[in-house]
Order: C-alpha cells, then structure tokens, then sequence
C-alpha cells in the first residue's frame, strides 16, 4: 500500500508538472534475474509506468514509452557516437571520440528525451508536441480546482 501510495503521487506530480514524460521500456525480466532482483521487484516499475500513462490521458499530457533496444545508455548525447554495450556496474564513461564525460543515468535520459522526439534540434527546429489546451476544468479562477493538477 505505501509503495502503491507513493506511486500515485508521484505520478501524478509528474504528469502535472510536465507536459510530456517519456520512459524507457525497461526489460524488467531481465534486471530481476541480476543481483538487482530485490531492489527491480520493490520498485514496482510496470505499476508506476502505468500510472504515468493513464493520469497523462486523463490530464491531456503527452506519454511516450521509448522502446527497449533504443540504446540509450550507449551512445554520447554530445557528438552521437555509440560506445557499445556497458556493464551494470559502470555508472560514468568517458566518449571515445569526443571525450565528454557522462553519468550513465543522466546520458540516458538525454537519450531517452530525444528518440521519444521532446528535443529540439541544432537547427532550432521544433520537435516538440503541439501545447496541450488547458482542460476545462482547469481554466478560470473561481473556487477550488477540481479533477486537475493544481495544488
């Protein structure tokens, strides 16, 4: 129930805070066969991914799922070289043909935020998903916000 409860409202902070949220789909099978089991089964990832993706429809966000053999952890997010496959255990490297320095986790997620197409390119170019309208129930400053993401 606390992690359930704890789901929920960060999900929910998330898609309120932001207009679009991008994950990777995570082969949890396969963490859970590592030593990592405990620490992948607690978080409940496939529980929270489907929060996000329900609460992003119901408050008009936009919700991609990048695809798991996007090699998101392997590839430089400065130049685009892809370094290849790295162990668990390796969390900063080093870019072979630029030499920028990355935390595995934030390159990551870098990468995760450009294949789901949220960047915006070198060239200015936009990207991005169109502005989502406010909701009805979300205009307007009468009373207390009901069904919306306003605190």
């Amino acid at each position: 129930d606390a992690r359930r409860d704890f789901h929920h409202q960060l999900s929910t902070r998330l898609i309120c805070e932001n207009q679009a949220v991008a994950v990777e789909d995570l082969a949890v099978g396969g963490l859970a066969r590592t030593r990592l089991a405990k620490s992948v089964h607690d978080a409940g990832w496939s529980q929270f991914v489907n929060m996000l993706e329900y609460k992003a429809k119901r408050y008009g966000r936009t919700f991609v799922k990048v695809g798991r053999f996007e090699p998101t952890s392997q590839v430089c997010s400065i130049c685009g070289h892809r370094d290849g496959p790295k162990p668990l255990h390796v969390r900063e490297w080093t870019c072979t043909a630029c030499g920028t320095v990355h935390d595995r986790d934030h390159n990551a997620a870098k990468n995760v935020k450009s294949a789901a197409g949220l960047a915006v390119t070198a060239c200015g170019a936009p990207v991005r998903p169109e502005p989502v309208l406010a909701q009805r129930e979300e205009t307007g400053s009468q009373g207390i916000p009901h069904g919306n993401c306003a605190a």
